[in-house]
């Protein structure tokens, strides 16, 4: 089974996704992302080559837990109440 290097985890009720960098010795945090962009730049930190075709192109070097990719925000609550 392959796993991603990258994960992008699921929405905080607050908002923001924890990324973390699969390593031999488990998993790296790198940061709590809140958009595309700042997910480049964890990537781009932690040395990764053309982050930004990991992130927009695609490729499956990132894998996007339980949401939608590229959603940072939790969907609003819905009252149903008149």
């Amino acid at each position: 089974m392959h796993h991603a290097p990258v994960v992008v985890h699921r929405i905080f009720p607050s908002g923001g996704r924890q990324v973390t960098l699969r390593t031999a010795v488990g998993e790296e945090p790198l940061g709590v992302a809140r958009s595309d962009e700042d997910v480049i730049e964890f990537l781009r930190r932690a040395g990764m080559p053309d982050p930004d075709e990991a992130v927009l192109g695609g490729a499956d070097l990132v894998e996007w837990d339980s949401d939608t990719p590229h959603v940072y925000e939790a969907d609003p609550p819905t009252d149903d109440l008149p």
